[in-house]
């Protein structure tokens, strides 16, 4: 994992850089590959040489799983995903810190994993990066919002534009801006909280 520079010298907030050089151009170089060798795909086909692409660039990405060519991953070798896991259109992996994503995870359509953010009380605006964990069986619905350092608990799920800045229970189902616990996932007939398949 490649750590922000301090922004008291490397002064972002002037224009200057966040990261290192080596990590711009490996940067540059996945972006050029992506946009050329997957990007311009059609969504159901594919799936395999868009895990061989995620895999070259360093990602750690099970068989089975489907990342659509609209996704922006920042940078791949900071990204896991465990088997048929998947990645709709639009999906924002903002992956400066590792984000790892769970068997049987969906992640839907345009839904934004940011593992970033920045110190508002510093006055260089110091970039700061923790690890997003995302569990087992979970849903990150449509346009959700998963901030820096969250772990989403296994078969939880996060509705619809939901912002999320704190950890959610297994099996929580949360909603809104701040997320709030609002129910229990169940599996119909069983009456409680259990494992899915």
């Amino acid at each position: 994992m490649s750590a922000p520079l301090e922004a008291r010298t490397a002064r972002p907030i002037e224009g200057g850089a966040s990261f290192s050089m080596a990590n711009r151009l490996e940067r540059l170089a996945w972006g050029i590959v992506w946009t050329l060798g997957a990007r311009w795909q059609p969504r159901p086909l594919f799936a395999g040489w868009r895990r061989f692409l995620l895999r070259a660039f360093g990602a750690q990405i099970a068989d089975g799983c489907n990342v659509a060519p609209s996704v922006r991953v920042w940078l791949p070798r900071n990204l896991a995903m465990e088997r048929a896991s998947s990645m709709g259109p639009g999906v924002d992996c903002y992956n400066m810190a590792p984000i790892r994503i769970g068997a049987a995870t969906i992640v839907s359509q345009r839904a934004f994993l940011c593992a970033g953010n920045h110190d508002p009380r510093d006055p260089d605006f110091q970039l700061i990066t923790a690890p997003i964990v995302i569990g087992a069986s979970a849903w990150i619905a449509a346009e959700a919002f998963i901030g820096p350092g969250v772990t989403i608990g296994r078969g939880a799920v996060v509705a619809a534009r939901g912002c999320v800045s704190r950890d959610v229970a297994e099996w929580a189902i949360v909603a809104g801006n701040p997320a709030k616990q609002v129910g229990t996932r169940e599996i119909a007939g069983a009456g409680s909280a259990v494992p899915l398949p």
